[in-house]
């Protein structure tokens, strides 16, 4: 054998990553991976774009590994992965970052700076942080192609959202309309369902809320003689006050006229409430105090005059609350609600037709009108103006403003926000909030009847961080409402991990669906393609930049433009190419001053609003390849669509999962993905969330150079399943290292080192498995069984499984057990054939764990694959990347071998652990174990392995009893955990009918691994796994038990076994001396023992033994100079020991 195995003097596996990554740049291997399965059927993965314009953190790192290791996976299994990159670029977080940097807000578009070089600015900001995207690809063994990615802003990629809108507004999907929308000032856009939905958008605040009094101009017999008669209506935000029209009832439900007083000012009224919340105004302690008695005190009386129901308050009017503003005719009226509940409140709901749905919806239905201002270009707006304030007088209608508006009273409250979080000039909370101001107000003109602080959920906006309003807006709409019933019934076609985000999160978020709001007030984005005359009879929706350019053609003879600027540009209709494109810019400004020729003759403007970037990601599939201008046959045909597999956050459930499934089902009626891995948050190791600001952020850049990508892959994967958070901790990454790369390096060390002193290379013949020994196949059963396990998971998208049945052979398996097991088989002598067998063996588990791990950890699992192969191929060898997954063969799987091997683990490891508990080593020999049977089974599984459990926990002697000879007593415990969700409510039945098992019943648990008790007449299954069985200890034993297992241990020493167990702890200090020494594995030494008692008497019965170990031609007890280089001291059972060792 010309070429050796590779031995490495160190493990690094930080430098391990580099090295690979070096050399797969070098030899383009990602790209022999595609050019090798070409003509391959084809699995088709899409990735979800991220945003270049933030740094990459540690949960991408957790993504994207999710991601390649299915790519991976199914590129090993003979298909043809292709992987493209994409980037993310238009929408809020590249806007907002853009206006940080350079100060402005909204407002300041088009005024400080055009929109032009806006929109330069974000082309800019979102590539920012392209490098660290790409090199953190790199660095992780995130294989997809960033050479040629697809690109959100590329005009080819707008051209193909337009399409698919185009195919909505065919289908009558898409209309225009005057609504409540969630509305975010901070961005100064409207939002859609789905994006205020996104994780942690709706959070618990505390705000100021008021129970105010609205007084009845016509009160009825019984409200009248006690006071002022008011209507008590409550609300949360009470800067809507202003805005209210009416109030709403519920009209089958009961309320009290109430005779009391005004908890602030002592004042006699009478009030309207819910008979079922009269608890949450009223002390019942004050229901038998007389009206004529009160003092002022706190506790107030009160009397109930008269009980009505609500239908019957319907159509009286009351005083407008604070009269600021005039909203015209029929305001100020109690109608009838459908949704009023007396859930809170007063069972009375204060409208404002202009910041509520529902309130916008009853207003409407009964005539009531909305609160609406008249700006100084004749639009009609709500109280509050775009940014989040009351409206300035000056940017108000004047005429509007004389007809309308009490100056005088609207004045000291116009342009004040009504969030403090919408003020750039002030900072959060620190300043006094409008609703405290405006209860004060109302407060000192006696009209509230109670001021308190309430936690409620409030919906902000998920890129700003601010609270958003319920705004009415022109908006476009997306009617996914027709499309519900189907789209729920597609999304049951998907493979949702874990299933129940499919069936739970999403599925009832698909069955609650609401229209999509598709229009956003913005100016960095994919322009709405869509141009109206002024009047809005006529419009027209474009679909492809060659029918926009042949309209601009019909504008230029009609006159409506001057020239067609594409033309001008030099672009060419039907010319796809990049070069092509890059001539022309779909964005604003250029595209707003296109103006178009209706049917009718006359212009038509587009309409200035831009669509929700979620649709420009949820378009992927088909922009990312210019569909259907080019790649039409592909896509049609199914071969690039739909995704056999996605995956992305759990905060994409509503967010590119939806938009993809959306668009998928509104347009091609199919589903866009098969299935979806929704990978849970990585979180610190303390399980809070990481920021910046808390200091407990990962720097994946920096994790990676530490550790290597292999450990942290691995780590990510089997400590948790994707969909679970993941509490992430540095050392455990450091311990994967350990535990695995360090174990399965240790043990290609071990192969090598032999192998390269025999020559071994794997080349000869194969020895038939029939001929090797029975732990040889043991472990080839084990690596099939294996092989079985991990492509079964991986089908299944379950890598954690994958992984940690890896882990389980590498460790438990393969190292602690085959390779402990038969060292003596790789040293010395010739190469027989049941050497060979052995290095054939091991090599071959080698050979097949570097595939195995491929998918998970691709840079170690290439350098073991050519460390291995490159022996025989030399040059030749190829990466474990171009290499087929492996196929178990059934034939060598040997389930009985497995089952006798597992038994000799768990009796070996039961064994270790008793030695543990009473401080006895294993080199210590012992007498004898005694291991009851539960069956004949069982007593043949001990027998078969009965000699290799004996040499492993250092017994002379192994006694199988028969578990009903009752040697051992034994009681149950149950596990109340488990048993708790089987038997509910009779749990603690099952329990105590369990503690009163008798031993006979135990015995059948044991045996049967389940067993029917009788419950006051019913019969109830207890499963073994329900349960803990205890052995009582037996004098002079120790017994211990796992699942049907018992074993009990002799723990008594007598003199001969403590000279033997001296004579084996001398075999280990002297193999570790020669390790010290470098001596070779060969070499043959001299040794001298300076010792007395126990331990001469030792050497003189066991000198063969231990010269046959330690591979000494001389081995006696005689005088030491401790001075003399050559010898050295051994602490041996608490005496200083000197031995001289020679060679």
């Amino acid at each position: 054998m010309d070429k050796k195995y590779n031995v490495y003097d160190k493990f690094n596996l930080s430098d391990i990553n580099k090295q690979q990554l070096a050399r797969w740049k070098e030899e383009g291997l990602f790209q022999k991976t595609l050019k090798q399965r070409e003509g391959c059927p084809s699995f088709v993965f899409f990735e979800g774009p991220p945003s270049a314009n933030g740094m990459p953190g540690i949960h991408h790192v957790m993504a994207r590994t999710i991601k390649d290791i299915f790519c991976r996976f199914k590129t090993m299994k003979g298909f043809q992965v292709m992987r493209k990159a994409g980037w993310d670029t238009h929408g809020l977080p590249v806007e907002l970052g853009v206006e940080k940097s350079l100060g402005i807000t909204k407002e300041d578009i088009g005024k400080k700076i055009s929109v032009d070089d806006y929109n330069a600015a974000c082309r800019r900001e979102v590539m920012k942080f392209t490098r660290e995207w790409e090199t953190l690809t790199d660095r992780m063994g995130y294989w997809v192609d960033m050479q040629n990615p697809y690109i959100t802003y590329d005009n080819r990629y707008i051209e193909s959202v337009w399409w698919l809108l185009n195919q909505l507004y065919k289908k009558g999907y898409l209309y225009k309309g005057y609504t409540i929308q969630p509305y975010s000032p901070a961005a100064g856009t409207g939002l859609s369902t789905h994006e205020l939905n996104q994780p942690g958008c709706y959070r618990d605040v505390k705000d100021t809320t008021c129970t105010a009094e609205f007084e009845i101009i016509d009160p009825t017999a019984d409200m009248s003689g006690w006071g002022t008669a008011y209507f008590l209506a409550w609300t949360t935000t009470p800067w809507t006050l202003p805005s209210n029209c009416a109030l709403a009832v519920g009209p089958s439900i009961k309320y009290n006229i109430v005779r009391t007083y005004n908890p602030y000012s002592g004042a006699k009224i009478t009030v309207v409430l819910a008979d079922a919340l009269m608890g949450s105004y009223f002390n019942p302690k004050a229901a038998d105090m007389k009206l004529e008695d009160y003092d002022g005190g706190k506790l107030i009386p009160y009397q109930v005059v008269a009980t009505v129901d609500g239908k019957e308050f319907v159509g009286m009017t009351y005083k407008q609350l604070m009269p600021w503003v005039n909203p015209g005719e029929g305001a100020f009226r109690v109608i009838p609600g459908d949704y009023v509940t007396t859930d809170d409140g007063t069972g009375i709901v204060h409208i404002a037709g202009t910041f509520g749905a529902d309130d916008n919806r009853v207003s409407k239905l009964n005539g009531v009108p909305a609160m609406l201002l008249t700006d100084k270009d004749g639009n009609q707006r709500p109280m509050v103006d775009p940014t989040g304030r009351f409206y300035r007088i000056e940017d108000l209608d004047p005429d509007f403003v004389s007809e309308r508006v009490d100056t005088e009273a609207y004045t000291p409250w116009a342009g004040k926000y009504v969030k403090n979080a919408f003020d750039p000039a002030e900072d959060g909370d620190q300043k006094e909030t409008l609703d405290i101001e405006l209860c004060m107000w109302l407060k000192q003109q006696d009209r509230v009847f109670k001021i308190e602080k309430h936690v409620h959920s409030y919906p902000h906006c998920w890129r700003t961080d601010k609270p958003v309003l319920y705004y009415p807006l022109d908006s476009w709409f997306i009617r996914t409402t027709a499309v519900r019933e189907r789209l729920m019934e597609l999304n049951k076609t998907i493979k949702w991990k874990p299933e129940s985000t499919g069936s739970g999160r999403f599925g009832k978020w698909l069955e609650n669906l609401q229209d999509w709001n598709l229009s956003r007030s913005r100016y960095w984005g994919t322009p709405l393609p869509i141009w109206r005359t002024e009047d809005g009879t006529e419009e027209i929706c474009i679909e492809s930049v060659q029918q926009l350019y042949d309209e601009i053609e019909k504008s230029v003879s009609a006159g409506l433009m001057a020239s067609n600027p594409y033309k001008d540009k030099g672009f060419v209709p039907g010319d796809y190419s990049k070069e092509n494109y890059e001539r022309i810019d779909l964005h604003r400004p250029y595209v707003d001053d296109i103006i178009l020729l209706s049917a009718s003759g006359k212009p038509m403007k587009r309409e200035t609003d831009l669509i929700d970037v979620w649709f420009d990601s949820g378009s992927m599939p088909y922009a990312q390849i210019h569909y259907p201008f080019e790649n039409k046959e592909g896509l049609d045909s199914r071969r690039l669509y739909p995704a056999d597999f996605i995956a992305e956050g759990v905060d994409q459930t509503r967010g590119w999962f939806f938009t993809l499934h959306a668009i998928a089902g509104m347009v091609f009626d199919s589903v866009a993905y098969k299935a979806v891995v929704s990978n849970g948050l990585v979180l610190d190791k303390d399980g809070n969330k990481m920021s910046k600001r808390l200091g407990n952020a990962v720097n994946p850049f920096e994790a990676i150079e530490q550790t290597g990508s292999d450990p942290l892959r691995w780590y990510m994967i089997a400590n948790s399943s994707p969909w679970d958070n993941l509490k992430f901790d540095i050392n455990g990454v450091k311990e994967v290292s350990r535990k695995l790369f360090a174990t399965l390096h240790n043990t290609y060390g071990f192969f090598a080192l032999y192998a390269n002193v025999d020559n071994f290379d794997n080349a000869q013949p194969q020895v038939p498995m029939e001929k090797r020994p029975e732990i040889d196949r043991w472990i080839i059963s084990l690596l099939n069984t294996l092989i079985q396990d991990v492509d079964s998971a991986l089908e299944d998208y379950e890598p954690t499984k994958a992984a940690r049945a890896i882990n389980e052979f590498v460790n438990d398996n393969l190292s602690n057990w085959y390779v402990r097991l038969n060292r003596k088989r790789f040293w010395g002598g010739e190469m027989t054939d049941d050497k060979l067998a052995a290095f054939q063996t091991l090599y071959t588990c080698l050979e097949t764990v570097a595939l195995l791990i491929a998918p998970i950890a691709p840079f170690y699992a290439d350098q073991l694959y050519l460390d291995l192969t490159s022996v025989i191929k030399g040059d030749n060898a190829t990466s474990v990347h171009l290499a087929d997954f492996p196929t178990a063969d059934e034939s060598l799987i040997d389930k009985r071998l497995e089952k006798n091997m597992k038994t000799a683990q768990t009796i070996t490891s039961m064994v270790l652990a008793l030695r543990r508990n009473v401080n006895i080593k294993v080199r210590q020999p012992l007498t004898s174990i005694m291991i009851p049977v539960v069956d004949d089974g069982q007593r043949q599984a001990v027998e078969a392995v009965s000699d290799l459990i004996r040499s492993e926990v250092n017994v002379k002697e192994i006694k199988i009893a028969d578990n009903s000879e009752g040697i051992l007593v034994k009681r149950v415990k149950p596990d109340f955990k488990k048993l708790g969700p089987k038997h509910g409510k009779e749990m603690k039945l099952v329990a105590s009918a369990i503690q009163q098992m008798t031993q006979t019943q135990i015995a059948e648990l044991e045996r049967e691994e389940s067993i029917m008790l009788d419950i006051n007449g019913n019969l109830k299954p207890v499963d073994l796994a329900d349960v803990e069985v205890i052995s009582e200890d037996i004098p002079g034993w120790l017994v211990a038990n796992e699942g049907n297992v018992t074993i009990a241990l002799d723990v008594t020493v007598t003199p001969e076994l403590k000279r033997e167990g001296l004579a084996r702890e001398l075999v280990n200090r002297i193999q570790n001396i020669r390790k010290n020494r470098d001596y070779n594995i060969t070499d043959r030494i001299k040794v001298v023992v300076d010792a007395e008692g126990d331990m001469a008497d030792a050497v003189r019965d066991f000198n063969e033994f231990i010269s046959r170990q330690i591979l000494a031609s001389t081995l006696k007890v005689g005088s030491v100079d401790k001075n003399d280089q050559d010898a050295e001291t051994l602490e041996i059972d608490e005496n200083d020991i000197f031995v001289s060792i020679t060679r």
